[in-house]
């Protein structure tokens, strides 16, 4: 449906200021105050604008996905924009290119999902760092012990019946200004269990190591037991965007973007163009698998190449595997990959792949799509002939079963190579 053929459907804004949109989708209207709209104008890289009336303006995605909170006071709008693939392939795209996103602190609703993902460590290490930012929280606690000063006030009745007639050790009762309050305790029992989590990026695991290492005199929830209740104070305040991802974790759940209506949570905002972060996950991702599979070293968004000798054409291959050369073990390229967010092969992207093949001075290149089929294009080079093998990783596939795509798509890129080296 588009804007041109029919009158496009009508979404009346809530008091939240909440703008749901959709990745690809047609030009749509909403009721917006003077004050959102120009907060909208001042991001006119999210969203594009069409005035109709005074109060009244069609609005549709550009090319990044994701939700964030803009502008304040009347003119704060939480603009979501939903992704063409499911948002938990989304998060696990993520948990491979974390730099690849712009992550906001300005908190977003969000819904809970019933998975938990490696995706949800890198939230909940920035919501924490942020709440420890100024220190970890202590509280004064009541304790009970027994100690041979005194330590507050004795608790007489205590000291009679239990030692009756011997003046130490003493049975007292004291503050203790201690870091061990439940809110610490359940921020480390989700650091500790994110850390169990397979497949967890090195970079957010280093990070809830460091977390753990700072909740230092912090109990560990035992297993099996409920989580520590707290309750919001202006004590806590700075940790509560932490504890909500905490208890989400403990939960063993993830989150959709959405409007959060439905069990409401407040995540960080996060912004990403989509073939960026594709290109990124699939050039780290394929880069470990072939390590795995045959050693050598991957280069990720490999700039050591240029197309012309003066080194002013720098050439932005996805990924280049480097392998020990059979006749002095010197490291070498040996296989070059280009990712496609794409929904069909084009000539352009065989024109790049050629130029990266003859280049590097090899005789294949792997072109990756996000969908489509699987294709090979042989390409005459003076008496040779190159071959460009097309694949697609399915990004509508379960997230779970994305890991074991990217170990078939490796396989057949070493399979291809040894035919030919054969």
């Amino acid at each position: 449906m588009t804007a041109h053929r029919t009158r496009p459907p009508h979404h009346c804004r809530d008091t939240a200021g909440l703008i749901p949109l959709k990745e690809g989708d047609s030009w749509t209207s909403w009721d917006l105050t003077p004050a959102q709209a120009r907060t909208l104008a001042e991001h006119e890289k999210l969203v594009q604008m069409r005035p109709a009336t005074a109060t009244h303006w069609r609005l549709k995605a550009r090319d990044r996905v994701g939700s964030v909170r803009l502008g304040s006071g009347d003119g704060t709008v939480q603009l979501t924009i939903t992704p063409k693939v499911p948002v938990d392939r989304l998060l696990h795209l993520v948990s491979y290119a974390p730099d690849r996103v712009h992550f906001d602190p300005r908190p977003v609703a969000a819904e809970a999902r019933p998975d938990l993902l490696p995706a949800l460590a890198h939230a909940f290490v920035s919501a924490a760092d942020r709440a420890l930012l100024h220190g970890v929280l202590h509280d004064y606690r009541e304790t009970y012990d027994t100690l041979p000063v005194v330590r507050g006030r004795i608790r007489h009745a205590d000291q009679l019946r239990r030692r009756p007639g011997v003046p130490v050790p003493l049975e007292v009762l004291y503050d203790d200004h201690t870091p061990d309050i439940p809110e610490n305790r359940l921020l480390l029992a989700a650091a500790r269990r994110l850390l169990r989590v397979p497949g967890l990026d090195p970079v957010p695991r280093a990070a809830l190591q460091r977390l753990t290492a700072r909740l230092d005199g912090v109990r560990i929830l035992p297993a099996g037991a409920p989580a520590p209740h707290w309750t919001l104070d202006r004590r806590n305040a700075r940790y509560a965007h932490a504890l909500a991802l905490a208890d989400l974790v403990l939960r063993g759940a993830s989150y959709e973007l959405g409007d959060g209506r439905e069990g409401e949570i407040a995540v960080d905002g996060m912004l990403v163009t989509m073939w960026r972060l594709f290109e990124a996950y699939l050039a780290r991702a394929v880069g470990e698998a072939l390590r795995h599979r045959v050693g050598g070293r991957p280069e990720p968004q490999d700039r050591n190449f240029f197309l012309d000798v003066e080194g002013r054409h720098v050439l932005k291959p996805d990924l280049v595997h480097y392998l020990p050369s059979p006749h002095d073990g010197v490291l070498r390229q040996a296989v070059v990959l280009d990712a496609k967010f794409k929904t069909r092969p084009q000539r352009d992207d065989l024109y790049q792949m050629t130029a990266y093949c003859v280049r590097l001075g090899l005789s294949e290149g792997h072109l990756v799509y996000a969908s489509g089929a699987p294709g090979l294009v042989e390409v005459p080079v003076g008496e040779e002939r190159l071959r460009i093998w097309q694949h697609v990783l399915d990004l509508a596939r379960p997230w779970r079963d994305l890991a074991s795509d990217i170990a078939a798509l490796a396989e057949s890129v070493v399979a291809v190579r040894t035919v030919s080296a054969v």
